[in-house]
């Protein structure tokens, strides 16, 4: 592949280079010859790095098509109880082999899933795999991805795509350059509402969007400023240092994971990087906008450690020659936008949703890029619906799947996902600089604000500088 060429790098030093132990140097078959696409025949053997809650939830869904296995897994973590969290139950590396295993044994009572605590170890010990999944935290998307997608791996990685804008450029580029089957884990991106709404507004069903606005109701979990004052023992069974990975040491408290990690800057996203990704999909695809001139935020609790909620964001997209101007407005938390007048009284606008806003009329769609119906129920009951030009999905994993063997895009893949995450990061830009920031996108730049360029591009600690992979 031309990439180790033009880095002067051969394969096996490559992957001498990401396990860390020259011991492990046996090349998968698939990436020694051929595009790496695994015969239709064949089953996929399938790694997935972070074994969390929604790790576990992805995989509960791999195991529902048989073409595909998970045979292997790696996580710092032994073991983690999610009964306070959204998930439920235990997570963690062994519990998630166990229902791993179990799963398989059924059919095959010999089948062992391989676990691992550092996902270097199992890129360089297991040689038969086709595919990674990602389901970490946001602070180690980027360098799982890379690392799977230069060994010719191809990678489901969960939402956001990475952590700051700089890693989102970089893995896009590395999608092109490896050619194998990408695919980001909004998985909203494959429900029936998704194209509905892009051929209702292709069609003119509510005129020329001059606004689209996209709330969440998620909360924060973290209602505090700084990092917690008091050190913990860390667990047994967490390997708190790989967990950290680029971020470097601090000690441990509770309050950084499991879950929580989202709400600290340093690991996760906030809530927009969590939420607003899945609600704003459909429009923003639709509208296909380019770059915002200007993005605007503000929050309950600004801080450069956690991550606040009800927060409100602005992104403008001026006029052009070909449409007129259009705004983006996000909010979470306990703030919503104002009720549409159309709307009937007997109805809501959910804790998730959107509305998108024309010069004719309004769509009112669920989370998720669920449900969209012009309102009042009136106007979607007159409304001629187009004829069905898009293509429909059949699963959020069958389609990454599909791509993984046979070859062909994705819904969500990596060029498409960094588009969407770079206009969500910027979302957290603004929240973050607590002013309105003027972007320019050709230089990765807040236009006057050099201060916050170690957002934009954020330092690692030198085991694990990305820019080491490119």
């Amino acid at each position: 592949m031309a990439i180790y060429a033009n880095k002067k790098i051969s394969r096996r030093q490559f992957v001498s280079q990401v396990t860390g132990a020259a011991a492990f140097t046996i090349i998968p078959r698939h990436v020694l010859g051929g595009t790496g696409f695994a015969a239709p025949s064949e089953k996929l053997n399938i790694a997935v790095v972070g074994c969390g809650g929604q790790g576990r939830t992805n995989i509960r869904g791999l195991m529902q098509h048989k073409d595909a296995q998970v045979v292997a897994i790696a996580d710092p973590t032994t073991s983690a109880d999610y009964d306070r969290f959204y998930y439920k139950g235990l997570a963690g590396r062994l519990p998630v082999k166990e229902m791993i295993e179990k799963h398989y044994q059924a059919e095959n009572p010999k089948f062992k899933c391989n676990d691992y605590n550092d996902f270097r170890m199992l890129f360089g010990k297991e040689k038969d795999i086709d595919a990674v999944l990602c389901a970490t935290p946001d602070h180690w998307h980027a360098y799982v991805a890379m690392t799977a997608m230069k060994l010719g791996k191809h990678v489901y990685c969960e939402k956001p795509l990475a952590h700051n804008i700089w890693e989102v450029r970089q893995l896009a580029k590395a999608a092109r350059e490896t050619k194998v089957a990408t695919q980001m884990g909004n998985h909203g991106r494959s429900s029936s509402g998704h194209p509905l709404m892009r051929e209702w507004l292709a069609d003119g069903a509510i005129g020329n969007v001059k606004e689209v606005q996209a709330w969440s109701n998620a909360s924060a979990h973290i209602h505090h400023k700084g990092r917690p004052a008091e050190t913990m023992e860390v667990p047994k069974g967490l390997d708190w240092k790989m967990w950290l990975g680029p971020r470097g040491p601090r000690p441990y408290n509770l309050e950084y994971m499991p879950y929580t990690w989202r709400n600290w800057w340093a690991f996760g996203s906030g809530i927009m990087g969590d939420m607003s990704i899945h609600h704003f999909d459909s429009a923003w695809m639709a509208l296909n906008l380019g770059d915002p001139t200007w993005i605007e935020g503000n929050t309950e609790q600004l801080d450069n450690e956690t991550a606040s909620e009800n927060n409100k964001v602005t992104w403008m997209f001026e006029k052009t020659d070909t449409r007129q101007a259009v705004k983006f407005f996000w909010c979470d938390g306990k703030l919503k936008p104002d009720r549409p007048a159309e709307l009937e009284e007997n109805r809501n606008i959910g804790g998730n949703g959107v509305i998108v806003i024309g010069d004719k009329g309004k769509i009112l769609g669920g989370g998720w890029s669920a449900s969209p119906r012009i309102i009042p129920e009136v106007k979607m009951k007159e409304y001629k619906r187009p004829a069905k030009t898009l293509p429909r999905s059949t699963g959020h994993h069958r389609n990454w799947l599909d791509a993984c063997k046979n070859g062909g895009s994705t819904v969500s893949n990596f060029e498409y996902a960094a588009k969407l995450t770079e206009f969500v990061l910027l979302g957290n830009l603004a929240i973050r600089a607590g002013k309105r920031i003027y972007w320019d996108a050709e230089e990765m730049k807040a236009k006057g604000m050099g201060e916050l360029d170690p957002i934009i591009r954020e330092a690692y600690i030198p085991e694990w500088d990305l820019a080491k992979l490119l």
